[in-house]
């Protein structure tokens, strides 16, 4: 597949939920449709670099669609149902108020309803979508495990759940736990923040009046403490200001992990991941292998896949609204 590197805007939160999804015993086959629609692949593929070609921001987007969608109730396409008079869905909740790009989910659907009727869930669509934007932004390949079903509900309350970049490793390895997904997977995907950004909101607490000890966070490198209070002054009148997760943002590669290394974590979750005994020797093997990082970050994205798969859902006509 050929390498694609779009720059991207977006940072991708992805850390898991307090409660529980237990890995899926619903059976998932890499080769689900090649029988009932076998150009599926072909044409998720095609529109998602048709996007991004006219939208560098996409990627990121896309593979931030993925995790806000298996955090909530696993990965059933919950967050791309629309709210109605009575329920506010999941793309309302404050958290995925910033998730963008659901337009190429729909349009990959609308092109594989006219070929394969009634066939693609909308579920594996955004897993097919978020392995082909790392593979184009340079990043590893693996195969999707699909015939997931798209659930039927979706509820914006949920998504209190999701876990400030503000958690501390404790409270993160928690969170992957109740997910069957270990430290390893933690650590591995996080580095889905090579292709992000984040605003001053995320991480100005990090910059001022951090402690009572500490103006500034201790665990920041001076430099950029000093960078990133210019550019989220306060009070800070620019909504669009912030800063990339990684100096090489369009890219999918281990330099997130460096960066960890030298102090320069934009998010304080992510900058506790070299601080803590328990995380940090796999941020420098990931740092020093980025071989070793694809493979784990392959890995540990099949596995996060099985997530909480339903077996009792259906497949969406339109992946906004329930058939």
């Amino acid at each position: 597949m050929a390498a694609f590197a779009p720059k991207t805007i977006l940072f991708c939160t992805f850390f898991l939920l307090l409660t529980t999804l237990p890995q899926s015993r619903a059976a998932l086959d890499a080769h689900y449709y090649d029988k009932t629609c076998p150009q599926v692949q072909k044409i998720i593929f095609q529109t998602v670099y048709n996007a991004s070609m006219h939208d560098p921001k996409v990627p990121a987007r896309i593979l931030r669609m993925f995790f806000h969608d298996c955090f909530i109730r696993g990965c059933d396409a919950s967050l791309l149902l629309d709210s109605t008079p009575g329920n506010q869905a999941e793309k309302d909740g404050p958290p995925n108020i910033s998730v963008r790009s659901f337009y190429v989910i729909e349009e990959a659907k609308a092109k594989l309803e006219a070929a394969c009727p009634h066939t693609v869930s909308c579920a594996d669509i955004i897993g097919i979508a978020a392995r082909d934007v790392v593979t184009m932004s340079r990043g590893p390949y693996w195969n999707v495990l699909k015939g997931r079903k798209d659930g039927r509900v979706s509820r914006a309350n949920e998504t209190i759940n999701l876990p400030a970049p503000t958690f501390n490793v404790s409270q993160l390895i928690q969170s992957f736990a109740k997910r069957g997904l270990g430290v390893k997977e933690l650590v591995a995907l996080s580095g889905g923040h090579t292709l992000g950004f984040s605003h001053c909101s995320s991480f100005q607490a990090r910059l001022r009046n951090f402690s009572s000890v500490h103006d500034v966070d201790p665990t920041m490198d001076s430099e950029f403490a000093l960078k990133l209070r210019k550019q989220c002054p306060k009070p800070n009148r620019d909504h669009s200001a912030g800063e990339l997760l990684d100096s090489t943002s369009s890219i999918f590669d281990n330099n997130y992990y460096k960066r960890l290394m030298g102090g320069k974590g934009v998010f304080g979750s992510d900058q506790a991941l070299f601080g803590d005994y328990r995380t940090k020797w796999i941020v420098e093997s990931y740092a020093k292998d980025q071989s070793l990082f694809f493979k784990e970050f392959a890995a540990s994205m099949v596995k996060l896949g099985n997530v909480g798969v339903i077996e009792d859902g259906e497949v969406r006509l339109n992946c906004r609204v329930v058939n």
